[in-house]
């Protein structure tokens, strides 16, 4: 049906009311999402986002009623939902570009004599929990770091690609540098990425990520069980985005040995579980 639509040079809003893998729980395996912003990228008419907060909604409907009815580009949007309550904040100033274009800087977190400054990119239901990823690692690990909202992993892909063919096919002009360069040129530290959809998903954007980049994500058969447990099997609840961080800063040298011993003990992390993919 999508690529009838996408065919028949369809526009409009394709709303997943019941999105992301952990989140409409308990309902059985074959209602749990975890790809379909992956299939979302194979249809080029379509523009897909995985907002986590209302006015993202809000201005990506906007934007879509814009593009489609003003502009009469010949798109369709599909716009990944949750049936899950949580607080919706006021939207930052001037965030709408970043909505628009695929990610925004939506929080920073500052601790003296931190000695890192990882970026944590959340999307969806799971931006909840990079925020509260970024709670623990300020808090018991003296960790700073930043907090992304990434509305659509598929449109900053699209857009590097752009950017990427041109320097191609001009090589004699000045390099344009893609959207998610420019938001991240002046980082040095790791950037974890955390969604409810397969690590595919994120892994998108891995060849414009100027450092380290590690993704957490929702591979696997999955379980019938709560939300808390889901996320815990899958290893993309706040505590396992912390000690992701905690455990690339220690590759990297920049955390000692201690800090990964006792973020396993007060994380309550089980380095032996079985792993997601197959369990």
């Amino acid at each position: 049906l999508v690529w009838a639509a996408a065919d028949s040079r369809c526009k409009g809003f394709l709303m997943g009311g019941t999105a992301g893998r952990t989140t409409l729980n308990g309902e059985g395996l074959q209602h749990e999402d975890g790809h379909s912003h992956l299939i979302a990228s194979t249809v080029p008419t379509c523009v897909a986002y995985d907002p986590a907060f209302g006015y993202e909604v809000a201005v990506l409907v906007h934007d879509g009623l814009r593009r489609m009815y003003q502009n009469d580009e010949q798109i369709f949007y599909y716009m990944t939902f949750y049936n899950e309550n949580y607080e919706m904040p006021a939207m930052p100033k001037g965030v709408e570009e970043g909505i628009r274009r695929g990610m925004y800087k939506f929080r920073s977190k500052t601790v003296r004599n931190s000695p890192s400054r990882p970026q944590l990119l959340g999307s969806g239901s799971i931006m909840r929990h990079a925020l509260l990823a970024q709670e623990i690692l300020a808090d018991k690990f003296g960790i700073s770091s930043d907090v992304w909202s990434v509305t659509s992993y598929n449109e900053l892909r699209r857009d590097a690609l752009e950017v990427e063919r041109w320097n191609l096919l001009h090589p004699t002009e000045e390099e344009k540098t893609c959207y998610v360069q420019k938001q991240l040129a002046k980082v040095e530290s790791p950037v974890i990425a955390a969604s409810d959809y397969m690590r595919i998903v994120a892994e998108q954007i891995s060849p414009w990520v100027p450092t380290t980049y590690v993704t957490l994500g929702t591979d696997g058969f999955g379980r019938s069980d709560t939300r808390p447990a889901l996320r815990r099997h899958f290893e993309v609840d706040a505590n396992h985005i912390a000690f992701s961080t905690l455990s690339t800063l220690y590759r990297e040298g920049t955390v000692k040995k201690k800090t990964i011993t006792d973020a396993i003990k007060i994380l309550e992390i089980d380095p032996e579980k079985l792993s997601p993919i197959m369990a």
